[in-house]
């Protein structure tokens, strides 16, 4: 069975069906969803993946305060690494401006990303406020 859901955020709003199972997932991960749709919508990516890292953090369980984004799209094609990461921070910005307290980005290029599709994962936490 399939469930409508309305993904909003400061300025953007996108409606879509999704499975009912999934519908659970929005209103437990709304940024998560939220940096999905836009970087979806906008980037049109080959591949994407959005990881919350915010575990590896002294946060709240549960938090959505830590991201990795990769993303592989062909709108990168002959920009320059930080027009990419750039191109991100902006879609991203209402998410950046309203929780979320650090993104890790991986902009490709399709080419780029069948040349070399490992990821090096993220260091360990050493700050917060549980030292």
């Amino acid at each position: 069975m399939y469930k409508t859901a309305l993904i909003l955020g400061n300025s953007y709003r996108s409606t879509s069906i999704l499975p009912r199972n999934m519908c659970s997932i929005i209103q437990n991960n709304p940024i998560e969803t939220s940096i999905r749709t836009k970087l979806t919508d906008f980037l049109n990516p080959s591949y994407i993946e959005v990881i919350n890292e915010s575990y590896m953090h002294n946060v709240p369980k549960g938090s959505e305060t830590h991201f990795k984004v990769i993303v592989v799209s062909d709108m990168f094609k002959d920009k320059p690494l930080i027009k990419r990461h750039r191109m991100v921070n902006e879609l991203l910005q209402a998410e950046l401006e309203g929780g979320v307290h650090a993104l890790s980005i991986l902009a490709k290029t399709p080419d780029q990303w069948n040349d070399k599709n490992n990821v090096t994962p993220s260091p360990v936490c050493r700050g917060g406020f549980g030292r």
